[in-house]
């Protein structure tokens, strides 16, 4: 077993892609309900843009790194917060990590959303399989609790 923590670096194609889809949101253009958050780097001090699908669940939202433990959550980790983009439409919010053992919901829920696009990288986790199977997911896919700012 690995002791880096699970990330999983989009192809070439899923980085043109995610270009697209980031560009389409921060002018207008949500596709499916992504965003484009902007999280300030914990190195480089400068925004950092990465299309997202924030995700409801409860009443509250969510932000869920399909593919582990990113550059953009490492970020948020620092940051404590962001900003989430649709057109001119801009929301600050900060952010509370929710702990491994309260994800399990959060994650069938996102699955179900957003599992045609995501499914690929939870290792043949999906939204109908057991709770046991996402509790064990859960720790290669930092979730984030959103309060946006008022």
């Amino acid at each position: 077993m690995s002791s880096q923590p699970y990330y999983l670096q989009g192809s070439r194609f899923t980085v043109k892609m995610n270009s697209v889809i980031g560009w389409l949101a921060r002018h207008g253009l949500s596709l499916a309900g992504t965003a484009e958050l902007s999280v300030r780097g914990r190195k480089s001090g400068k925004m950092q843009r990465v299309p997202v699908n924030p995700h409801t669940y409860e009443g509250a939202q969510y932000l869920i790194s399909a593919r582990g433990h990113s550059q953009w959550v490492r970020n948020m980790r620092a940051a404590g917060g962001g900003e989430l983009r649709v057109g001119r439409k801009v929301r600050a919010f900060t952010v509370a990590e929710v702990p491994d053992s309260e994800k399990t919901a959060v994650l069938r829920t996102y699955l179900e959303r957003w599992g045609w696009e995501v499914n690929q990288y939870f290792k043949g986790v999906t939204a109908k399989s057991s709770d046991d199977e996402l509790l064990a997911a859960a720790p290669d896919h930092p979730v984030f609790r959103i309060t946006v700012d008022a």
